[in-house]
């Protein structure tokens, strides 16, 4: 929607492809003013956001440019298909490293900002394994869990400042981070297919398209909720 967003400044992280890509375009379609980061692609910073100090330099890149900061949205990612027995220390680290510590960083460094903002939002990107579990998915399962129940918390304690957070939780979205698995297990690309009541895979654009809602003044009193996006896959056996 031209112009719900005019004069909002935020980041999006995770913004080189995928999800996070589709939301900085959203978001500036709507007029907000966008500062993107990821590992690689065309974005603003190219950062690792695992990196200790990379929530301070976001924001600090946020203020330099926009001045003030009024949203966040890390969407920045890892997920693979692994069994229990190749979950190496390494892998479940690295997975929480990215999906959780990140996140909880850049919100964290945000706050005080978003708190000063007269319409501070904060959306996650959580999953459908934010409120089931899945085989082959425990480490990704257990960070997103983490995510939901961040976001919920963040709701509680920012609450009181005006500022909204909202969890977004996708289904299987056809993205450059879930390919890899559909390419190598066709069954399981067609399993999701099926399983949707809308009878397809999630495009990145849909998921954009609430993120964007959630943003926005419509979604002004909402706050501390898991939105799941899956096409109504979870609704059927």
């Amino acid at each position: 929607m031209a112009g719900r967003l005019d004069g909002r400044c935020g980041l999006v992280t995770g913004a080189g492809s995928g999800i996070g890509a589709a939301t900085a375009r959203r978001l500036r379609q709507d007029g907000a003013q966008v500062l993107t980061a990821d590992l690689r692609g065309e974005v603003d910073l190219l950062l690792d956001v695992t990196a200790r100090d990379a929530g301070k330099a976001l924001i600090e890149a946020a203020m330099a440019r926009f001045g003030r900061l009024d949203f966040v949205v890390p969407c920045a990612g890892v997920s693979a298909f692994c069994p229990l027995a190749g979950h190496s220390d390494d892998y479940f680290e690295q997975v929480m490293a990215v999906n959780v510590t990140a996140v909880f960083r850049l919100i964290r460094d945000a706050a005080p900002h978003l708190c000063a903002s007269p319409a501070g939002r904060i959306v996650t990107i959580g999953s459908v394994t934010s409120a089931f579990g899945d085989a082959g998915l425990v480490a990704y399962g257990t960070s997103k869990h983490a995510v939901l129940g961040m976001t919920r918390a963040l709701a509680g304690e920012l609450g009181p400042h005006g500022v909204t957070a909202n969890c977004v939780m996708p289904g299987a979205i056809d993205t450059p981070m879930t390919a890899p698995a559909f390419a190598a297990m066709p069954e399981y690309r067609t399993h999701w297919e099926q399983k949707a009541a809308l009878g397809r895979l999630g495009q990145p654009e849909d998921i954009a398209d609430v993120i964007a809602f959630l943003l926005s003044d419509d979604a002004r009193f909402v706050t501390g909720q898991g939105w799941m996006v899956d096409g109504g896959a979870m609704t059927r056996m």
